[in-house]
């Protein structure tokens, strides 16, 4: 994570408003029914804005627990001095299972070696091991399958009376939550009462159910249970258009990536620009050069397509963008050295925004976001002292 001020970086920077990612939590804290909390996911960096101030501004709304993929990820949390519920879920063999239960770190287990490892880790640490226990109820990715449940909610219920481990959380994942009706929604949630029921009845008594992601959030308030775990919805951006714009569900989009012009010149008609001169000018034009490429995360599906507000209006990328940069062509409009150019944003000035790049490079937003490169500094509006 690197905090800059715009004076500090004049080449390109992603400008993070917290303010906002405090008003998307308390909005999906609304939406959360029955009573259930929230869990704002923060892996990937923060879906690429930032751990560590994205998890302090979450906690600062209201989120009670925060959701991290890696050990590593939750780890770094611990060590930032944050001390609430974490729960971290992709575990491999030999992970650093010891210091996450050491940190009071909760895991997730599929199978039984991974509760063997848990188990192995209380005993070195002298602490009882939080768990989730994950159920594939039809992601077909991580999680215990129906036929190995029973087996694993038993051994873990057998942990749970040698006093090695507490089995906090029982969970799983939608595969099509984002698709409104999909038949899989009602499998999935009807597998989910099948597991929790066979958890039941073999004496697990978790602190917490959850299978809502950011899509079941916003549509699924039955899958609510005791927890809700947005994450993409938490930086402002919708799930899936079929679900509705950030404006329609009550959020803005957190961050902004704004970049500094490098160049601005005058070329005549026929000239090739970038590499393979699969563009070339019409005729005498401006071509302005964007310091930004796929080095930082701007996507090189999106060449000649992605865009960019430049000089006022919105332009398309011109040819290839290459690891460090890109070209657009003003026509006649004027621009020089220095100039903004916003990739995109919340588009409260009529610029992109993230969902406007997904179409143009063939993803989805989540991608646009999460790969904005180590390199692109953070600046970071709303932060607050201590």
């Amino acid at each position: 994570m690197n905090d800059h001020s715009p004076a500090e970086s004049r080449r390109l920077l992603a400008d993070i408003d917290l303010d906002a990612l405090r008003a998307n939590v308390r909005a999906l804290r609304e939406r959360a029914a029955g009573g259930a909390r929230l869990m704002a996911v923060v892996k990937a960096d923060g879906y690429g804005h930032g751990l560590l101030p994205c998890a302090r501004a979450a906690r600062e709304a209201g989120a009670a627990w925060l959701g991290t993929a890696t050990p590593e990820e939750a780890l770094a949390l611990r060590a930032a001095g944050d001390t609430g519920p974490v729960l971290c879920w992709l575990w491999t063999p030999g992970g650093p299972w010891r210091e996450a239960v050491e940190a009071g770190i909760d895991v997730s287990v599929s199978g039984r070696w991974a509760l063997a490892e848990a188990e192995a880790a209380a005993r070195a640490a002298g602490r009882v091991a939080r768990v989730h226990l994950k159920a594939d109820t039809g992601l077909g990715r991580n999680g215990s399958p129906p036929a190995d449940w029973p087996d694993l909610v038993a051994a873990a219920r057998a942990a749970e009376r040698a006093g090695t481990v507490r089995v906090t959380g029982l969970w799983s994942h939608f595969a099509c939550a984002d698709e409104p009706g999909h038949p899989s929604i009602a499998r999935q949630q009807a597998a989910f009462a099948d597991a929790l029921a066979v958890a039941a009845r073999a004496g697990l008594d978790p602190e917490v159910r959850h299978l809502a992601n950011s899509p079941a959030t916003l549509t699924l308030p039955e899958a609510h249970y005791d927890l809700v775990r947005p994450g993409v919805a938490v930086y402002g951006l919708s799930p899936a258009p079929e679900i509705g714009s950030p404006a329609d569900l009550g959020l803005r989009p957190v961050m902004t990536l704004r970049a500094f012009l490098a160049s601005v010149k005058r070329v005549p008609g026929g000239h090739g620009v970038s590499y393979g001169h699969t563009y070339r000018t019409s005729g005498e034009t401006t071509l302005a050069l964007v310091p930004a490429g796929y080095a930082d995360g701007v996507p090189r599906h999106a060449s000649g397509t992605g865009p960019v507000l430049v000089a006022g209006k919105w332009r398309t990328i011109a040819g290839r963008v290459a690891m460090d940069q890109f070209v657009v062509d003003l026509g006649g409009d004027r621009a020089r050295a220095g100039d903004e150019a916003v990739l995109f944003g919340p588009g409260d000035a009529g610029e992109p925004t993230a969902e406007d790049w997904a179409r143009a490079a063939g993803t989805i937003g989540y991608e646009i976001v999460t790969r904005v490169g180590a390199r692109v500094p953070r600046v970071y509006r709303g932060e607050r002292a201590g």
